[in-house]
């Protein structure tokens, strides 16, 4: 824990996007206002002490659609994450582990999921089944599959060259115990780092996807559905497009500066790196 605290750029990356997760949590029992009070008379209120970020163009208050709008952003995020992280690790392994067929037809699916931009998938979705938040981590989910699987399987191919897990052979560990007791606990390193790296893309993805009408529905909220929403009077109102554009910056930001901090604090390899150039 001490090695990671002196890390500043790890400190400051969680600080920040623990705020943000704190904030959006907090949405969840109580905001300054209710998100779906429309007050139509007090819309388009500039930043005050009543409300500290203005109202959009229904009255509703800023502030408190920020909050629901950034626990909508984490939500849909990790469980692509983690969707990426259930089906596309274990196929890494797989692949790693048995090599030959498994792994030509793991590299192969993955191959197959790239060809497609995840923005087609993603109408596709919403065109068969209509958009929704759920919709949207289906498709984010899906292009996160390959990406782990190939994180996972050249991680646990550089760790399954060491002696210790050819001692686990030679101990007649088949190749489902090998993945499972030595290359997993080895590769959770690059999985974790690349897990806040997905985590900041999948932000992106859901604003970008709500932005374009395929995300979050109304009367649930996000920020990239506020963007949306607010794309039509920046010139006279900016602050309802600058609100939730700097919100969704700063939030990747935090989560990019916590993944290379993390990265830095983790990865050995790195820090013989950093002390080679330092000598």
């Amino acid at each position: 824990m001490t090695r990671l605290l002196n890390h500043p750029s790890l400190v400051i990356g969680l600080s920040a996007t623990l705020i943000f997760l704190v904030v959006g949590i907090v949405s969840l029992v109580w905001t300054p206002y209710p998100i779906e009070q429309i007050d139509i008379p007090r819309r388009f209120l500039a930043p005050s002490a009543e409300h500290w970020l203005g109202t959009d163009n229904l009255g509703r208050d800023m502030m408190s659609l920020v909050m629901a709008g950034t626990w909508t952003s984490f939500l849909v995020a990790a469980v692509a994450v983690a969707i990426g992280v259930g089906v596309g690790v274990p196929l890494g392994l797989a692949a790693a582990a048995w090599g030959g067929p498994v792994e030509w037809l793991v590299l192969r699916l993955t191959d197959f999921v790239f060809a497609f931009p995840a923005v087609i998938v993603a109408i596709l979705i919403t065109t068969l089944v209509g958009p929704s938040a759920i919709n949207a981590i289906i498709a984010i989910g899906i292009f996160n599959i390959p990406v782990f699987a190939r994180v996972a399987r050249g991680g646990a191919l550089s760790v399954a060259t060491l002696d210790f897990v050819a001692a686990g052979r030679l101990a007649g560990l088949g190749n489902t115990l090998i993945a499972w007791r030595h290359l997993l606990p080895n590769i959770m390193s690059l999985i974790i780092v690349q897990g806040t790296i997905q985590m900041s893309l999948g932000i992106l993805a859901e604003a970008g996807l709500s932005y374009i009408g395929l995300g979050t529905q109304p009367p649930e909220t996000s920020l990239g559905l506020m963007l949306k929403d607010a794309q039509g009077v920046f010139l006279i109102h900016p602050w309802l497009t600058l609100v939730p554009g700097v919100s969704i910056v700063l939030i990747v930001i935090a989560l990019n500066i916590a993944g290379d901090g993390l990265r830095d604090a983790i990865d050995p390899r790195l820090r013989q790196g950093n002390s080679n150039v330092l000598a």
